[in-house]
């Protein structure tokens, strides 16, 4: 089969690898239908890390994604040949302490497609994946690409399912309107939050918050996003989701927050450390709690996407087929066209 590696930095080559086979009882064997580019694997695409996950070449990346069922193993029951299924990318191990606390997402021995020294990842023609990490597919119009958001879409429920309780009066700021920031607004939307506020350095990613429900958009590039954000809502946020990464937005973030309110680190920063002010944090009583993935809500995405496609279809802006996927991942790391989101489609 046909697999696309990463070779060197900015560096992809399609390869002839073995077609992976089936060795446990539960084992899936998927064909791709389509793979959603992720900041993380541009993150690989551009520096072969992501903190101390080390590219070793040649290596797969790529864990959004969607397919259709061609074999399965012996205990398999729940799936059949020829069912369409999104891919929750995450295999934990169902034994350590934290799987068998409710946190698979930080299983001791967690294997993750596309995540060096733990899991090939998908930019395959073919994968095999365990039956639990399936989830099928029940909307015939429902497109693969439209699919694989259901992985983005589960970290943005998870991220507000675990802030705060979220009402009409919850007073909330996004930071970053990339493919998270904008899952983590159409999931406070679906929660009943009330004006979501949302900041992104790109303007094209803002006029893509506003057609998904965002009640004011800003760009810190041109504006101080905090001080008007601040007018709209002078007692400031309960909760900010920081999507971004970036150290101006953490601080941001900070300086948005009610006292005791809460800040969600969801983006994944590409330095080793970040800082925050200790007076303000202390004072104001903040509470910091970084978002790991996701737990136990690929299916509640996947049945969000089904049911209202439209929540977050516009995010795919860009498609392109396997053959053309550095073309998908230079666009990306470019920011270029406005590209909120590129799937690559196998035929």
């Amino acid at each position: 089969m046909k697999t696309i590696a990463l070779t060197g930095i900015r560096r992809l080559k399609m390869m002839e690898v073995p077609l992976p086979v089936i060795r446990h009882g539960d084992d899936v064997l998927i064909k791709m239908g389509a793979v959603g580019v992720c900041g993380s694997d541009i993150h690989y695409y551009t520096t072969g890390r992501i903190g101390s996950q080390v590219v070793r070449y040649p290596f797969t990346v790529g864990h959004e994604c969607a397919g259709t069922v061609v074999k399965t193993g012996r205990t398999v029951r729940n799936l059949k040949v020829g069912d369409r299924v999104a891919i929750e990318p995450a295999m934990s191990c169902s034994t350590c302490d934290q799987c068998k606390s409710g946190r698979p997402h930080t299983c001791r021995s967690l294997a993750f497609l596309g995540c060096p020294g733990q899991a090939e990842g998908c930019l395959s023609e073919f994968i095999v994946m365990p039956a639990e990490c399936c989830f099928k597919i029940s909307a015939p119009r429902l497109s693969f690409a439209e699919a694989t958001l259901a992985e983005p879409l589960a970290i943005g429920i998870y991220a507000v399912k675990t802030s705060i309780p979220l009402s009409k009066a919850s007073r909330i700021a996004i930071l970053g309107a990339g493919p998270i920031g904008l899952s983590v607004l159409a999931a406070a939307k679906a929660a009943g939050a009330g004006p979501v506020h949302v900041t992104d350095k790109i303007t094209a990613r803002l006029w893509m918050a506003k057609k998904m429900g965002a009640a004011w958009t800003g760009n810190p590039r041109g504006s101080d996003v905090v001080k008007a954000i601040l007018r709209r809502s002078p007692r400031g946020m309960d909760v900010v989701f920081e999507c971004c990464g970036q150290q101006d937005a953490l601080d941001q973030g900070i300086e948005l927050l009610k006292p005791g309110g809460k800040l969600m680190v969801v983006g994944i920063p590409e330095v080793e450390r970040v800082s925050f002010s200790a007076d303000k944090i202390r004072r104001r009583e903040i509470c910091i709690q970084n978002v790991r993935r996701q737990a136990h809500c690929t299916q509640a995405a996947l049945s969000m996407i089904e049911k209202k496609p439209g929540c977050v279809r516009p995010m795919i802006t860009h498609v392109f087929p396997f053959s053309e996927t550095r073309r998908a991942f230079d666009l990306v790391a470019g920011y270029r066209d406005g590209v909120v989101k590129a799937a690559i489609v196998f035929e």
